[in-house]
């Protein structure tokens, strides 16, 4: 849904990582002229700051099976007031993580934006992980690996409750793209929930456009709009390093950008985030250079 001005929040969230460092995405991605970017290609683009995020050094770890969870929760409520106010200023929000946890903030204020019109959110989710785990069945404990799990409706009431209405969205309209790295009780969650799942197999036999296309179909049907949930992991570490759990064999530098493309082709996207860049991780700031690049694409920048 094409709109001409543009709202960036920055959500420096590292809890929900086993790793640290992805608290330092957002900077990195702006000082990759991700808003100067978006400018030149026609837009009016404001930047709202960051959400506030508490620091691990002064936040206790909770029980090990959701770690932080409370904090997570409450950085989440914070983005969907942030975004909600971005959408109620007719802009189009454009999230930047931090770690993937930050996702159930963004779906939040996007469903519920909707559902007060009368419609539902779609949720294109773009990772190497399904992000499906439970705090009884994450290996973990690490947060980040649960955020779709909630959005359809699973796991604590913290995150899956925080639009003030389950599910946030129907697991018939979730379309998870790229994933190659699912634990194993986590997997039935995957086969289980309805959600219509596109491995890298599925991606190597059929080609990101016919699994773009029927991924964009799932999470449009019946829907008012499609929110696009970007974890720069999907992309092979040869190509995008600085992330916090890279998998080998992901998506090309193209097909990353083909799938960017296809959305905005579609016209049926109304927010979007990148998530999980780690700068500590990065080569000359390569991996987040990728996901500004990324965003260009879904925001309309084309070749000719």
């Amino acid at each position: 849904m094409r709109v001409s001005r543009i709202g960036i929040v920055g959500v420096p969230l590292d809890l929900g990582a086993g790793r640290r460092g992805v608290d330092m995405g957002p900077s990195a991605i702006r000082v990759a002229r991700l808003n100067e970017r978006l400018a030149a290609l026609g837009y009016e683009v404001a930047d709202f700051g960051n959400v506030p995020v508490d620091q691990a050094e002064e936040a206790p770890v909770g029980r090990e099976q959701a770690r932080y969870l409370p904090q997570i929760a409450n950085t989440c409520r914070r983005l969907a007031e942030r975004v909600g106010e971005i959408l109620e200023a007719g802009r189009f929000p454009v999230a930047l993580g931090g770690d993937h946890s930050i996702a159930v903030g963004t779906i939040a204020a996007a469903a519920r934006r909707l559902k007060e019109r009368g419609g539902k959110l779609g949720v294109i989710w773009i990772d190497a992980h399904a992000d499906m785990n439970t705090p009884e069945t994450s290996p973990s404990g690490n947060v980040h690996g649960m955020p779709l799990a909630a959005a359809v409706g699973m796991g604590p009431e913290e995150l899956a409750g925080l639009a003030g209405f389950q599910p946030m969205v129907e697991a018939g309209n979730v379309a998870l793209v790229g994933i190659r790295d699912v634990d194993l009780l986590e997997k039935p969650h995957v086969k289980q929930s309805g959600v219509k799942a596109f491995t890298m197999r599925d991606i190597d036999e059929r080609g990101m456009r016919a699994v773009m296309e029927e991924a964009i179909a799932v999470a449009g049907n019946g829907t008012a709009g499609v929110h696009v949930s970007l974890d720069i992991d999907v992309v092979d570490p040869d190509v995008a390093p600085g992330v916090g759990t890279p998998v080998r064999g992901g998506l090309t530098y193209r097909e990353a950008h083909l799938a960017m493309e296809m959305v905005c082709d579609a016209g049926v996207m109304v927010s979007l985030e990148t998530v999980e860049v780690n700068p500590v991780m990065d080569v000359s700031n390569r991996t987040a250079a990728l996901a500004a690049e990324l965003v260009m694409s879904a925001m309309g920048k084309r070749i000719l």
